[in-house]
C-alpha cells in the first residue's frame, strides 16, 4: 500500500513538471516568434546590384563591395528580437564605402544565443585583415562579449544604441558610441552605469532627432521616441560616424 501511495505521487510530480516543462517552452516559442521584421524598403536593399554583391547563407548575409577585396570588415549583431535583414539599407550603405559586411542570423532572433557568432565569420572571410565589431542594442552587448574574449581579433568595435556587459577598460581596439537623442528603449541607468567599463579614451556621438530603431528598418519599436529625422537620414550619419572612426583608426 506504501509503495503503491509513493508511486502515485512520483506520478503526479513527474506529470506536474512535464506540464511546466511543456508550458516554459510554449510561451518561449511565442515570445521568440513575435519580433520586429524587415520592411519593404530593408529587403529591398538586400538586392545585388553594380556597387554590391549581397550573399546569404542560413547563418549570415554578407554585403561585398564589388571590386577590390577589402581588407577591412565589419561584423553586425542585430538587435534582441529583430529579423537580421532589417538591418539591410544600414549594412549596404556601409559596404558602399569599401567594407565587407556581414551580419549574424541569430538564433531565435536573439544574439544571447550565439554570442560566438563572430568567429565563424572571421575564419570565412581570410581576406579580412582588420574586423571591427558592431551591434545594435542587445547585439551590442553580446558583441562587447566576444569582443572582450577575443580582443587580439578585434580592430574595433562599434555599439549603436548599447553598452558592454564585459570589462573593456584595458581594451587595445578603440571604442565608440553611438545613439539617438530621442532614444526611449535604452535604459540610461544602465548605460551610465557601463561607463565604467569602457577605456578612458572611448568616443561617444549623440546623433540629434535619432531614435533607437532608426538603425534598422522595422517600424516604430514599442516605448521608443518619436525620431524628428528620418531612418534614412539618420542611418546615413551612422555611416559617416562609423567610417570616419575606422578611417581615424587606420591611421594611427
Amino acid at each position: 500500500m506504501e509503495k503503491n501511495r509513493k508511486s502515485s505521487w512520483i506520478r503526479i510530480v513527474l506529470i506536474g513538471l512535464a506540464i511546466v516543462i511543456v508550458m516554459a517552452a510554449g510561451a518561449f516559442f511565442w515570445y521568440a516568434n513575435d519580433y520586429y521584421q524587415a520592411t519593404a524598403d530593408a529587403v529591398e536593399a538586400l538586392q545585388s546590384d553594380g556597387s554590391v554583391t549581397i550573399t546569404e547563407t542560413d547563418d549570415a548575409i554578407t554585403f561585398a563591395p564589388n571590386g577590390e577585396v577589402p581588407e577591412e570588415g565589419v561584423i553586425f549583431y542585430p538587435g534582441g528580437k529583430v529579423e537580421s535583414e532589417a538591418y539591410a539599407p544600414l549594412l549596404r550603405s556601409l559596404a558602399e564605402a569599401d567594407l565587407l559586411v556581414v551580419v549574424a542570423k541569430m538564433p531565435f532572433h536573439l544574439a544571447v544565443f550565439d554570442a560566438d557568432a563572430a568567429e565563424a565569420i572571421m575564419a570565412q572571410e581570410e581576406s579580412v585583415q582588420d574586423w571591427y565589431l558592431a551591434g545594435h542594442s542587445l547585439g551590442g552587448v553580446m558583441a562587447s562579449s566576444f569582443a572582450a574574449d577575443q580582443s587580439d581579433d578585434v580592430a574595433g568595435l562599434i555599439f549603436l544604441a548599447s553598452y558592454p556587459s564585459a570589462d573593456l577598460t584595458d581594451a587595445p581596439f578603440p571604442v565608440i558610441s553611438i545613439y539617438g537623442s530621442e532614444d526611449k528603449v535604452l535604459s540610461r541607468e544602465s548605460y551610465e552605469k557601463a561607463q565604467e567599463k569602457l577605456p578612458d579614451d572611448y568616443t561617444e556621438i549623440v546623433l540629434d532627432g535619432g531614435n533607437h530603431g532608426q538603425f534598422g528598418d522595422y517600424g516604430m519599436q514599442a516605448g521608443d521616441g518619436t525620431a524628428t529625422i528620418s531612418a534614412n537620414q539618420q542611418q546615413q550619419l551612422t555611416v559617416e560616424v562609423i567610417t570616419s572612426f575606422i578611417e581615424n583608426n587606420r591611421q594611427q
